[in-house]
């Protein structure tokens, strides 16, 4: 095994805190630890040093973060780096004094050696230098962890219970989480074989009667005509999706309107099942959901819990700028309801994002970047600026809601949604405007049997009456034949006249399947075997019509939702400071680009346009004009990052952000 990589993977294990109910963003590739006092000292939080070494190690394990190093994109990048290592710095100090017994963390760390086949001392020792550190540093490392845990769980334990008007308030916005689960009643046909299985089906489509094909043919519950369930006075009980295995219950649970199934695969069967009756879900009484909704709202409020201790953290935590490089630009980007929103929020939920991370990697930073100043960041403000105003107006409002700042914002909007309807006539109209939607196209299952003469391959489509198999007979009559498996209209693994010919009329019908007419396919002479068969159709409006009104439904609520809570923080004269930020940090970044040095005679130096001087470090943003050593410090305001000074972003035109 390699150590490396094994121990590599606890240390990343280790590298997680859970804030406010979101796991920590970042993983290192090697070494990242909690307490690791030891490297070049990049600041201090509440006395607690953070080496440039954390950083890079975080940097470098995130591929997003590593290639962004310069530009308006690294500066976001460093302050993203540097708040989130400030606010990991202040959790880390914050459970320096929770007792944790010796006992539990040398539990922990044998389960990891364990785990990791590192029982050996020497193996363990030999695979903690290698990533740096030593099983004293490990373990030191495990007591944070563990303190952390302990303090999660006793600020989760000092929450309040759910008031009865907290539990109702939750289920009455939530209602249509609480179903009973949806059920069918069927019957079904399991058989060994796949020709067979199509040719009862086919049977079935005809009209045969599907109780009497199961009593005949299948392998499960023939006793019982195939009925999924046993049966009350001759009719089958309805049954959960659980009962089924999961391929024949999606497959089955999606005829809500009745019918048949296709033929599906599963554990080596093949099973066709009929819906006799499509059961909804219902939905549950408030007694009857309150056990879960309970535990719903208990968590939320343990969010919330977890969240206010946090921002207490943050607020209170003094910063010390040891190495200028790393001090950052952190200005309040929005303010609502009496909080300020730090620009490193936006950042984070951002540089965070997998989308945004899969943009970056197909985009250079400096043409991502006004992508991302004008479509991106602006609405992730206002989302910011939805949920802090959020506890404002539930209390406004009257309403006992719970959670986290993002959770009560949910539940406003879905306040805002409730009493949204589709009507028939919208159902119908989306129905029509969007039919391309709901085309299933045409397939079949195609075998070619390929001849040299067309008199030979014309004496066999007439000859052959579909019995025994297609490979052999068509062989026999001096074919060549190739399994083209499934092909569509369009299907690039058959000759194009053939495939037209799969689709086309003046198939000859034989056995569970067809041929087509003789076909030219450059010197030889072609006849596919078709079988399965499905001709290009539209779904009907009442097949899908459940699912056209669902997913009108969820749009409209989401508007409704959206609209209500915007005008309800319009009230509150939030003020939104990104376009003032944004048009700083650029001037900001674009002051600090190296020049190209002139040399005496006016020409200019070589060297590539843009390239830091030797030493300088790239993520140093507009820090770099600071006096060497100098440091910062201050205590930030409520909701506002830590340290952040007061000077407001937009005081005047491109006015300089407030120092973090």
């Amino acid at each position: 095994m390699n150590k490396k990589k094994a121990v590599n993977g606890l240390l990343i294990g280790l590298s997680v805190l859970l804030v406010a109910g979101m796991a920590y963003q970042f993983t290192p590739n090697v070494g990242e630890l909690f307490n690791r006092q030891t490297g070049t000292p990049a600041l201090k939080v509440n006395g607690r040093t953070v080496t440039v070494e954390e950083i890079e190690a975080v940097r470098n394990g995130n591929q997003a973060l590593a290639s962004l190093n310069t530009g308006v994109l690294g500066d976001d990048a460093k302050i993203l780096l540097t708040a989130q290592m400030i606010d990991r710095a202040a959790i880390l100090g914050a459970v320096e004094d929770v007792n944790v017994e010796r006992s539990e963390i040398d539990k922990r760390v044998d389960e990891i050696r364990k785990s990791n086949q590192l029982t050996d001392n020497a193996a363990w020792t030999d695979a903690l230098q290698r990533m740096g550190s030593s099983d004293a540093e490990f373990r030191k490392d495990m007591r944070s962890q563990i303190a952390f845990e302990l303090k999660s769980a006793e600020l989760r334990k000092a929450v309040p219970a759910p008031t009865e008007a907290e539990l109702r308030a939750y289920f009455d916005l939530n209602r249509e989480k609480y179903r009973t689960e949806e059920q069918i009643v069927g019957r079904q046909i399991v058989v060994s074989d796949r020709a067979k299985a199509e040719g009862l089906l086919a049977q079935a489509k005809a009209g045969a009667n599907f109780a009497q094909l199961a009593s005949a043919n299948s392998e499960q519950n023939k006793d019982r005509g195939g009925a999924l369930a046993p049966l009350d006075n001759g009719v089958p009980r309805p049954v959960l999706r659980a009962a089924l295995p999961t391929p024949v219950a999606d497959a089955a649970f999606a005829l809500t309107q009745g019918g048949l199934t296709g033929v599906i695969e599963s554990a080596g069967k093949y099973v066709i099942v009929k819906v006799e009756k499509f059961v909804p879900g219902q939905l549950k009484t408030f007694d009857q959901a309150k056990a879960d909704v309970t535990n719903v709202v208990r968590t939320q409020k343990e969010n919330a819990a977890l969240e206010k201790w946090t921002d207490g953290l943050r607020q209170g935590a003094k910063v010390e700028y040891i190495d200028p490089a790393w001090k950052i630009q952190n200005p309040t980007v929005a303010s609502v309801a009496g909080k300020n929103i730090p620009y490193s929020e936006v950042v984070s939920q951002m540089l965070t994002n997998p989308q945004i991370s899969g943009l970056l990697g197909q985009l250079p930073p400096d043409q991502a970047a006004p992508i991302l100043n004008a479509s991106v960041k602006p609405g992730i403000v206002q989302q910011l600026m939805d949920s802090y105003a959020a506890p404002n107006v539930a209390s406004k409002l009257g309403l006992s809601l719970t959670g986290s700042r993002g959770e009560i914002a949910q539940q406003l909007a879905a306040y805002g949604s409730r009493g949204v309807t589709v009507s028939d006539a919208e159902v119908l109209a989306f129905y029509q405007e969007n039919k391309g939607q709901f085309e299933i196209p045409a397939s079949a299952t195609l075998d070619e049997a390929v001849f040299k003469d067309k008199n030979q391959a014309a004496a066999f489509r007439a000859d052959w009456n579909g019995q025994g198999d297609f490979v052999a007979a068509a062989t026999k009559a001096g074919g060549i034949v190739s399994e083209r498996g499934q092909v569509s209209p369009d299907t690039q693994n058959a000759d194009p006249k053939l495939v037209a010919a799969v689709f086309a009329d003046g198939l000859r019908p034989v056995g569970e399947g067809s041929l087509t007419p003789v076909v030219q396919t450059g010197q030889n002479f072609s006849i596919g075997y078709v079988r399965e068969l499905q001709r290009a159709s539209t779904q009907p409006l009442e097949a899908v019509g459940p699912q056209i009104r669902e997913q009108l439904l969820a749009t409209k609520q989401a508007e409704a939702g959206q609209g209500f809570l915007a005008k309800q923080v319009a009230t509150l004269n939030p003020k939104n400071n990104l376009t003032q930020v944004l048009e700083a940090q650029a001037k900001r970044v674009a002051a600090a680009e190296p020049k190209p040095q002139t040399p005496a005679g006016g020409a200019p130096a070589s060297g590539t346009p843009g390239t830091p001087a030797p030493g300088a470090n790239p993520a140093a943003g507009g820090a770099s004009d600071a006096a060497p050593g100098s440091e910062g410090t201050g205590a930030a305001g409520e909701g506002t990052a830590p340290a952040q000074e007061t000077a407001p972003a937009n005081e005047g035109e491109g006015a300089a952000p407030a120092d973090r």
